[in-house]
C-alpha cells in the first residue's frame, strides 16, 4: 500500500515537474517573439518615407488584381445582356450563345448547345443583318429570379429572345434561353375578336 501511495507521489511530481517544464519552453518560445515584434515596428519608425512608399506600393498591387475586374462587365442581368448583345452583333451567333451558357457553370451539355448554335445561325443567315433590338417584357418573379424577352431586329424578320437568370447567392447566371419566330401569329390571335384574354 505504501509503495503504491509512493508510486502516486513520484508520478505527480513528474507530471508537476512536465507541467514547470512545458510552461517554461512555452514562456520561452514566446518571449522573443515580442522584441521582434517592437524591433519591426522601430524600424519602420524612422524611415516614414521608405515606410509610406511601399505602404502605397503594397496597396498598388494589392488594388493590381482588382483592375482586371473593373474592365470586365461586371455580372449583373443588364451586363449580361449587353455583352451578349454586343457579341451578337460583331462576332457571331457561336461567340455570344458560348458567353451566354459561359456565365453558368451547369451548363455542361456541350452537344445540346452546338445544336442550339447551329440552329440560331442557320435562321440568322436567312433573315438578314442584325438591327438592334427592343425590350418587350420584364418580369421578377423574385429578387433572384428574372425574365426578359425582346425582339431581335433583323433585315428581313424578327425573332424573339427570351432569357431567364437566377441568382443563387452573389452572382447573376443564365438559367435558361430560347428563341422563336411566332410573334407575328401571336399578335394575329391576340387580335380576334373572339381572343380570350386572362
Amino acid at each position: 500500500m505504501k509503495n503504491f501511495h509512493l508510486k502516486g507521489i513520484y508520478k505527480r511530481s513528474f507530471l508537476i515537474a512536465a507541467l514547470v517544464c512545458c510552461t517554461a519552453i512555452f514562456a520561452h518560445a514566446q518571449a522573443p517573439a515580442k522584441p521582434k515584434a517592437k524591433t519591426t515596428t522601430a524600424a519602420k519608425a524612422p524611415a516614414k518615407t521608405k515606410a509610406t512608399a511601399t505602404d502605397s506600393t503594397a496597396k498598388t498591387t494589392a488594388a493590381a488584381p482588382a483592375a482586371p475586374a473593373a474592365t470586365t462587365t461586371p455580372k449583373t442581368t443588364a451586363g449580361i445582356l449587353e455583352t451578349f448583345f454586343k457579341k451578337y452583333k460583331d462576332d457571331g451567333t457561336s461567340a455570344a450563345i458560348d458567353y451566354l451558357f459561359g456565365t453558368n457553370k451547369y451548363f455542361t451539355n456541350t452537344a445540346g448547345i452546338t445544336q442550339l448554335k447551329s440552329k440560331l445561325d442557320s435562321l440568322r443567315q436567312g433573315i438578314g443583318t442584325y438591327l438592334g433590338r427592343d425590350l418587350i417584357a420584364q418580369r421578377q418573379a423574385s429578387n433572384s429570379l428574372v425574365s426578359y424577352s425582346y425582339l431581335v431586329k433583323h433585315e428581313i424578320q424578327p425573332i424573339r429572345f427570351t432569357f431567364m437568370f437566377y441568382k443563387a447567392q452573389n452572382e447573376w447566371a443564365l438559367y435558361r434561353f430560347k428563341y422563336d419566330d411566332q410573334m407575328d401569329a401571336e399578335l394575329e390571335e391576340a387580335g380576334k375578336i373572339n381572343s380570350k384574354h386572362p
